[in-house]
């Protein structure tokens, strides 16, 4: 399923660092997952917020055990999508940890071998990572009967105080994970903070606020409804799948540009989704 490249890119820096008292976010260079939870808590109530890519399991574990203990184990894993650097190791540890995995009920044919999503389009331009996104895994993964539907009241198995925001345009059950008492935001592909598209953005993680990896986004005006939902939201920090968090005014700021200029910041000039 995975892509070598992709994948060697993840290897070389791996790393985790507390993001809140409760929020370890996991940093595989090209895609970030979450660990949920309270470290002093032991009576294993955390999740696993996205599992990156298939050679990224080793490292969810070993951080699993340091920030808990020995065996530990999440109630249960959210994937804000089924895209290949979110779900890549989610059968390995669903199965070694034997929870279920929850996503939105419109992604659960993606992850349970029913419908594969589209070839990524390498026509959007951005640099070297749209070139070689067609070389990305797109067919479905099956985690069969672990695959559960987000509840319909918002909320989030084993995220108390979190709820789980619709939204769509990168794909079409995208969600987004908020907690509504200090407005943290877990963005996942809805927008980005780095410019995906470019190899070179993507390694140095220089801050740019954008909207989604534009080779796999195929709504962009659900996309842009999306941003302005969030903008809506008023988070005061968000933390996203592609690039670094992000809080306070510099916050409010970009994301006011985002909404506001989102054709010249995020929409592709071209490209197969554009012009359909």
């Amino acid at each position: 399923m995975g892509n070598k490249l992709v994948e060697g890119l993840s290897a070389l820096t791996t790393s985790s660092r507390e993001i809140t008292s409760d929020i370890l976010a996991l940093e595989f260079t090209v895609v970030n997952a979450c660990i949920v939870g309270d470290p002093n808590d032991k009576d294993d109530n955390w999740v696993l917020v996205d599992t990156g890519l298939e050679n990224s399991g080793d490292f969810i574990l070993q951080a699993a055990k340091e920030r808990f203990r020995e065996n530990s184990r999440p109630q249960s894993i959210i994937l804000t999508h089924g895209h290949f650097d979110h779900v890549g190791s989610v059968i390995t540890l669903a199965n070694h940890w034997d929870v279920p995995v929850y996503i939105h009920q419109l992604e659960l044919p993606y992850i349970t071998g029913k419908k594969d999503y589209p070839l990524a389009d390498p026509t959007v331009g951005g640099g070297m990572v749209a070139k070689m996104s067609p070389t990305f895994p797109h067919t479905s993964i099956d985690v069969g009967y672990r695959a559960v539907a987000l509840p319909s009241d918002g909320s989030v198995p084993g995220m108390k105080g979190w709820k789980w925001i619709h939204t769509p345009g990168h794909t079409e059950g995208h969600v987004c994970l908020f907690r509504e008492k200090d407005r943290v935001l877990i963005v996942g592909d809805a927008f980005t903070t780095v410019k995906q598209e470019s190899l070179m953005s993507v390694i140095t993680q220089k801050e740019q606020i954008s909207g989604p990896p534009a080779y796999l986004t195929t709504d962009w005006e659900q996309a842009e409804a999306s941003v302005k939902r969030i903008r809506d939201l008023a988070p005061s920090l968000v933390i996203p799948s592609h690039g670094q968090p992000m809080a306070g005014e510099e916050l409010k700021r970009h994301l006011e540009l985002l909404t506001q200029h989102f054709e010249e910041i995020a929409v592709p000039e071209h490209g197969r989704f554009v012009d359909k």
